[in-house]
């Protein structure tokens, strides 16, 4: 494995770890964009160590992770499409103006394990690719 995609999964961990204590507070708006850039930074190891390069933009790791999962069976549809989701959860968080525009403890926990599933997907993936 790359040493920049190992600093990209550590990267993710940390994330996820942070997540899930700010889980425990309750701020779920937090939790929910903290659990897209355990995706995000999990989807940039993904890139780096198929492509040998990292994506620039935010819409440039999703497209560059959806087209290289597709031909990855091992990642799946289900844990490709949590990047997607999890970006909605980020723009929510950053942008949402009032109570429609917010995310639950619910919806933070559920994402906690869609991103700890992601996570351990790609780097189960990455690591038996080495």
């Amino acid at each position: 494995m790359k040493p920049e995609t190992k600093r990209y999964l550590d990267k993710a961990r940390s994330d996820l770890a942070d997540a899930k204590r700010v889980a425990a507070i309750g701020l779920a708006n937090i939790v929910a964009r903290s659990t897209y850039f355990v995706a995000f930074h999990a989807a940039e190891a993904f890139i780096f160590e198929r492509t040998g390069k990292a994506a620039k933009t935010h819409s440039g790791v999703r497209s560059e992770f959806a087209r290289l999962a597709k031909a990855t069976p091992e990642i799946g549809k289900p844990v490709a499409a949590f990047l997607a989701e999890a970006y909605k959860f980020k723009e929510i968080s950053d942008y949402g103006l009032d109570q429609s525009d917010s995310v639950t403890i619910e919806d933070a926990n559920g994402a906690i394990a869609n991103a700890e599933r992601f996570l351990a997907v790609v780097a189960a993936f990455l690591e038996a690719s080495n």
